[in-house]
């Protein structure tokens, strides 16, 4: 055997660089020249970082491999001796095949390329392309650059920055449409979103051909993911007491094994996307079986749907089309599954079993990554678990969806205080820094022409409850007044700012790249009547949603008129909090159950979806006066607010008869971005990093108007 392992380990050599330079060291050299601006020093480092990263894989990938076909622990000859000198013979062997193995190809020892968690997150978030695009773009390699930002962008496409050089490189001539290529592309992906397109045109013999190599691709990915698997140990909480010998091996091995199972979610994750695609190899057969019989092949259709039942053996629909097909096939013709399909199914199966053996025996955790795992699988006593972690598991999959929607925010300074998740509800959001504390203040002094010369409900008590006064100021209203010279120009003008600001901070984060219409614009005060406030029991507002006619008893909600059925997304901005009282909850369906409380405070917006999903209503206002902007958006064009637009044609009218246009005081608060000219860079003089957030349009136009006291 030793005869053969040599062979083996000098025609690997013999295809491999003398040495290989751990990544980490090359990448290191590299970023110290790029901030140095020895560009072509950089790129050149950060290349071979690259290069250096993907042979190191590479190598290992193989040498375990080769490894476990020269070193197997299987078939040993007969009386090999008592069981320990058996097993550990042959892992003692497989140690030695892999370090010599990959001392050959990387031309070092091994440990010499254990880099640290921080640079292997990077290189796992393409963080060098990030550099590379702009030492190419100093040593005029368009070509290079912009496949480097490309590449780069595919995996981080909610960064900003490279989404403004991204275009800026699509305008520039020169550039073309093949230069934008994805380096780091995966087979599978590609061929599994071809195959898709062409399964959804009905075009069916090339969404076979496709899906058949996403397939093939996918599975092979999966094998090299499970080989890389078999790495170091990695405990990142260091113990005093180290484990014994079998206490060891066991913990080592299952920590192997969930990494294995782990590898499925990997491979179905689609480069720059969060979350996974839900139960990936089994679509494939899926959709395979329902392609193969639209094109007439009813062989391959039974086999793709014997295969499927491998994972859901219930499948009542999947079983209705096995009968159909046996019967046009014959009884007596043979119907299999897959072999790579049972190697794959029963594979798991079994790495599942040991797992939950020693979660049950042993102690910690598992996440099981599939849904099809079956039930008679699992401990008794960690069903019960399971079933919550399954639920769990699902939240977590809407919970990232939603954020998966989200888009970059598109002013500066924004924080997102609370999200959906935090709220313990969906499309729920709270941001705050919104606006300042002097715009604050610029607003409550409009509202005091609210309480003189106000309009929305016309009504000096609330419509709610005789508890409080209710004044509201519209958009147009606040203009007019300003016409008239009954309140400040500035103010109003703020106003319209204000809530187109809320307006664009809304359609970036829920709705990016489809446009959102306001329906209504309404600034207003609640005030305690002080003398009615004793034994008080109702709300400001009543539990309601924006857009149906919400029925506690039926847990329905009907979107039907009198209710504003064409209500999209909701929004308040808050001016102050010098107030007892008038917080914003929100519900379950019976009205009753709150699930989340918001507290108002100036410069603070709470966003949420109109629908039956977010009942909501506001706490008594029992001290003091609290005023809000109360926003609502529509997708709908033709139910946009037609106030408003005659509002800003007021405000434009007032510009034109300003001494100083409004265009000349914006280009002095306008600072928002680059000129073309500049060199595409990352966003700060530290090394770039990626947000994590998800994609979604750029929308970082500033609003129409501005000046520099606005501070939008």
């Amino acid at each position: 055997m030793a005869s053969l392992l040599c062979l083996l380990l000098a025609a690997a050599a013999a295809t491999s660089p003398s040495r290989l330079v751990p990544y980490d060291l090359l990448y290191a050299d590299g970023v110290r020249a790029y901030f140095a601006r020895d560009w072509g020093r950089a790129a050149e480092l950060l290349q071979r970082a690259l290069h250096s990263y993907a042979g190191l894989r590479a190598a290992r990938r193989a040498c375990r491999a080769a490894c476990r076909r020269e070193a197997a622990f299987l078939g040993g000859p007969p009386g090999a001796g008592p069981w320990e000198a058996a097993l550990f013979g042959r892992v003692l062997q497989r140690a030695d095949c892999l370090q010599h193995c990959l001392g050959l190809r990387l031309g070092a020892a091994p440990s010499a390329h254990r880099a640290s968690h921080a640079i292997r997150r990077d290189f796992e978030q393409r963080e060098p392309y990030n550099y590379l695009q702009v030492a190419f773009f100093q040593l005029k390699k368009l070509d290079q650059a912009v496949s480097a930002a490309h590449t780069f962008f595919v995996a981080n496409p909610q960064h900003l920055q490279m989404r403004e050089d991204i275009e800026k490189y699509r305008r520039m001539s020169g550039v073309k449409s093949d230069n934008f290529r994805d380096l780091e592309a995966t087979p599978h992906w590609e061929a599994y979103e071809a195959g898709v397109q062409h399964y959804n045109a009905d075009e069916y013999l090339q969404a076979v051909a496709r899906l058949e190599e996403s397939l093939t691709e996918a599975l092979s990915a999966l094998e090299e993911c499970r080989a890389l698997c078999e790495g170091p140990w990695e405990d990142e909480e260091e113990e005093e007491m180290q484990p014994g010998l079998y206490e060891a091996i066991a913990a080592h091995y299952i920590q192997v094994l969930k990494c294995r199972q782990q590898c499925v979610l990997e491979i179905a994750t689609k480069p720059g996307r969060i979350s996974a695609t839900e139960d990936f190899i089994p679509s494939h057969l899926d959709l395979l079986q329902f392609a193969y019989d639209q094109v007439g092949n009813q062989a391959l259709a039974a086999e793709c749907a014997a295969s499927y039942l491998l994972f859901y053996p219930m499948d009542e629909p999947m079983l209705e089309k096995m009968k159909q097909y046996r019967t046009e096939l014959g009884e007596d013709t043979a119907v299999t599954a897959r072999e790579s399909i049972q190697h794959y199914v029963q594979r798991s199966l079994m790495e599942k079993k040991l797992i939950y053996y020693a979660v049950e025996h042993l102690g910690g955790t598992f996440n099981d990554p599939d849904l099809w795992t079956p039930d008679e699988l699992i401990p008794e006593n960690l069903k019960e678990k399971h079933r919550e972690d399954q639920e769990k598991q699902k939240q977590e999959i809407l919970d990232v969806e939603e954020r998966e929607k989200r888009g970059p925010l598109p002013f500066d300074g924004i924080a997102v205080t609370m999200d959906s998740h935090q709220m313990n509800g969906t499309q729920r959001v709270v941001f705050d820094r919104v606006l300042t504390e002097s715009e604050c203040k610029d607003l409550l002094r409009l509202t005091k022409a609210a309480g003189e010369a106000g309009d929305g409900y016309r009504a000096r008590r609330s419509p709610h409850t005789p508890h409080e006064r209710f004044e509201g100021l519209t958009v147009l209203k606040a203009m007019q007044l300003a016409q008239n010279g009954d309140v400040d120009w500035r103010d109003a003008k703020l106003l319209l700012q204000a809530s187109e600001k809320s307006r664009k901070i809304i359609e970036s984060y829920f709705t990016p790249g489809k446009k959102l219409h306001f329906s209504f614009t309404h600034l207003v005060c609640r005030t305690a009547v002080d003398a009615e406030q004793e034994g008080r029991m109702d709300l400001s507002h009543p539990v309601h949603a924006d857009n149906c006619l919400l029925d506690p008893e039926g847990q329905e909600c009907w979107r039907e008129p009198p209710a504003y059925v064409y209500r999209d997304y909701s929004g308040i901005l808050y001016l102050n909090d010098d107030f007892q009282g008038g917080g914003l909850f929100f519900t379950e369906m019976d009205t009753v159950t709150v699930t989340a409380e918001v507290h108002p405070k100036c410069g603070r917006l709470v966003a949420f979806s109109s629908g039956k999903e977010n009942p909501h209503g506001v706490w008594a206002v029992s001290r003091g006066r609290r005023c809000a902007i109360a926003l609502w958006y529509t997708h709908s064009q033709e139910h946009a607010e037609q106030e408003r637009v005659k509002a800003e044609e007021l405000m434009e009218r007032k510009a034109v008869e300003q001494d100083r246009p409004d265009g000349e005081e914006r280009q002095g608060a306008d600072h928002s971005g680059r000129s073309s000219s500049e060199p595409p860079i990352p966003n700060s003089g530290a090394r770039p990093t990626s947000r994590r957030h998800k994609p979604g349009s750029d929308r970082t136009q500033q609003p129409k108007t501005l000046r520099a006291r606005d501070e939008f």
